[in-house]
């Protein structure tokens, strides 16, 4: 896997969190959106980004020496977590669902739910942990990804698929997610996010 530069992930307090989630307060988003059959529906429409959480990798952050590209060194899948990314893969491989594009964090748990799922993910930085980032680093990968969803969404008949952590999502999308869970994710006329179904699979 080659080695990304990107900000670095240390131990921090709250405020590295509310900064992040700060920038994503006017996403707009269902309060109970629905879940895997109208997920399946509105993938094979297309015009939707799947925003998946990491699969499941024990823990809390990364350890205190942590360093990106380095895999020793930060929180990673259990095997628990590894299975379960391959049932992601399995879930959209049995409905011939097959992405358009896989967009990754580059922090390692999440290229392995990407890599284990799909095969093989193109890694970009404003998917990556917001913790260690400064306010307006997190700003600008917010903004980043906005774009990219209201791309992604003027293009009916496809989708993408993005594999990230926890905090991205809640800025994004201003709703909590569990480890692998996905957000079937559309740009509304505003240009703001909006999720159209969740995807759980366990």
């Amino acid at each position: 896997m080659s080695t990304l530069h990107s900000p670095r992930e240390a131990s921090g307090s709250l405020l590295d969190r509310r900064h992040f989630l700060g920038a994503g307060l006017a996403a707009l988003a269902l309060p109970d959106p629905a879940g895997d059959g109208d997920a399946e529906v509105a993938i094979r429409a297309g015009g939707v980004v799947v925003a998946l959480r990491h699969a499941l990798a024990p823990g809390t952050y990364d350890p205190a020496d942590f360093r990106l590209g380095d895999c020793g060194t930060q929180r990673n899948l259990s095997e628990e977590g590894r299975a379960q990314a391959r049932r992601i893969g399995e879930w959209f491989a049995a409905r011939s669902l097959k992405p358009a594009r896989i967009r990754s964090s580059p922090w390692c748990r999440c290229v392995d739910t990407a890599t284990l799922a799909f095969g093989s993910a193109d890694t970009w930085a404003a998917l990556g942990s917001p913790r260690g980032a400064d306010e307006a680093m997190n700003a600008g990968h917010l903004h980043d990804l906005r774009g990219a969803l209201a791309s992604a969404s003027a293009v009916p008949g496809r989708f993408e698929v993005w594999v990230t952590h926890m905090f991205v999502l809640s800025a994004l999308a201003a709703l909590n997610t569990g480890s692998g869970e996905g957000l079937v994710l559309q740009s509304n006329a505003a240009g703001l996010p909006q999720v159209i179904a969740r995807l759980s699979i366990g």
